[in-house]
């Protein structure tokens, strides 16, 4: 876990001033501990995202929470799908070909 002044220091593409805005915008979400902020590894990667999408691709501020919450909705439908594969996994193997049958069924033909 990494205070501000940490972060700073490890991503030297933000500034303070920059880190403080993002968190009160949301965009990250660091705990709270008792001396402030505290960041893990996932926030230090979303800041590092939140550089590249505003310094390398030139993202304007008011897009970045857009594609931020893209990208979590993303996140969040590849755990769901995970749950779902693992769930068909655990079952008899009947089961689990009537599935996957079921699945091809619906998929548009390729012709």
């Amino acid at each position: 876990m990494l205070n501000e002044q940490d972060v700073v220091a490890t991503v030297r593409r933000v500034e303070l001033r920059e880190l403080r805005l993002w968190v009160n915008e949301g965009w990250v979400k660091p705990a709270q501990g008792e001396s402030g902020p505290v960041f893990d590894d996932l926030d230090v990667a979303r800041i590092r995202l939140v550089c590249d999408l505003r310094t390398d691709m030139s993202l304007p501020d008011d897009a970045v929470p857009v594609v931020l919450s893209l990208l979590d909705q993303v996140h969040g439908l590849r755990r769901e799908l995970r749950g779902l594969v693992e769930a068909v996994e655990a079952q008899p193997s009947v089961t689990k070909k009537a599935v996957i049958e079921a699945y091809r069924a619906r998929l548009p033909d390729d012709d």
